[in-house]
């Protein structure tokens, strides 16, 4: 499968449709005003620009326009994380892990939560 790259802007209209959809274009507007401030025609310029990418589907019912996303939230997510891993910590999770530790940028919570993950993951782990 091909890695799933979007833009920040592309990131803000996909997260809205992942958690409803779908939504007509006054909604989008709606709601891409009051999340990140942007202006009628913004919205609806990237909308057309992703629409024609293939990132979101449209639907025209009389007057209308209905978004819904074509990407899936969990393939977006594993595919921007490889790339940012890949990036910045040479594909390393121990590398940004031990960074943040070193840091002190988690709290105990997170490391409970880490440990539980690592503790599940011993059983399915690559060799």
């Amino acid at each position: 499968m091909e890695p799933i790259k979007l833009t920040g802007s592309e990131w803000s209209v996909l997260d809205c449709l992942w958690r409803e959809n779908p939504q007509t274009v006054m909604q989008m507007v709606a709601n891409l005003s009051r999340t990140v401030g942007w202006a009628k025609s913004t919205t609806i310029t990237t909308l057309r620009r992703m629409e024609e990418k293939g990132l979101v589907h449209c639907e025209i019912s009389g007057k209308g326009k209905s978004y819904t996303p074509a990407v899936e939230q969990e393939q977006a997510e594993i595919s921007e994380t490889r790339s940012f891993l890949k990036r910045v910590y040479r594909g390393s999770v121990g590398l940004m892990i031990s960074a943040m530790a070193q840091r002190q940028e988690l709290t105990e919570e997170e490391i409970a939560g880490l440990r539980e993950i690592l503790s599940q993951a011993e059983g399915g782990a690559k060799k």
